[in-house]
């Protein structure tokens, strides 16, 4: 069953602006993110608006709702009354990473919420292969009920591991790989080739706000 998130998928526009600035904007929030050289924890949320950004662009700004209470902690952005999760991961290779579905260091709560934990919307990923062939991809809600049905929790969550200071539980490998090969499941082929950036391009639209009269 298709939902307003394939219209992405099937807009040709979108989908040659996704392969061209993707990869520029993610280095671009690499960048922002970035330390004396280390990425911070931000990256993930600031990959996250740059998604939703894009969303706004293919939807209008007046039916993305990006303000998700935190009790609703799987979704991240609502169009049109339509809840989507957005996660985004970074890989050296063409195989698989696990991802966090949630951010906990209590191993009671993580374990509760594996033994609860059913998808309720669709999720958009972002597979990032710098200096490779990457991906966005949309697994809908129904594939991923299916794919945990199938390979069952203990294959499909993973949960942090005792005495480590993993923060989260996560989608496994396996599962993600099912998931990208359901047969509904829509992707867009990226080539993340990283660019020669000025890292002073990052403060430019703090720049151009300090410059602006009003």
């Amino acid at each position: 069953m298709s939902s307003v998130y394939d219209k992405l998928f099937d807009d040709g526009l979108i989908v040659r602006r996704v392969k061209n600035k993707l990869p520029h904007l993610f280095q671009l929030a690499e960048l922002e993110s970035s330390r004396n050289g280390k990425i911070g924890m931000e990256i993930g949320s600031v990959r996250e608006r740059i998604l939703i950004a894009l969303l706004m662009y293919k939807f209008g700004i007046d039916i993305v709702d990006p303000d998700i209470p935190i009790t609703a902690p799987e979704v991240d952005v609502i169009v049109a009354d339509t809840p989507l999760s957005i996660k985004t991961m970074t890989t050296n290779s063409d195989r698989w990473c696990s991802i966090k579905l949630i951010w906990t260091v209590d191993a009671r709560k993580a374990l509760e919420f594996k033994d609860n934990y059913v998808p309720s919307c669709d999720m958009m990923v972002a597979k990032i292969h710098w200096n490779g062939n990457g991906k966005l991809l949309l697994f809908s809600k129904e594939s991923q009920i299916r794919v945990l049905n199938t390979i069952g929790r203990d294959r499909y969550i993973k949960l942090p591991k005792e005495n480590t200071n993993a923060r989260g539980v996560e989608i496994s490998a396996e599962a993600l790989t099912l998931l990208e090969n359901c047969e509904d499941t829509r992707c867009i082929d990226i080539n993340f080739v990283r660019e020669k950036i000025d890292y002073r391009e990052v403060y430019t639209k703090w720049l151009d706000a300090w410059r602006e009269e009003y």
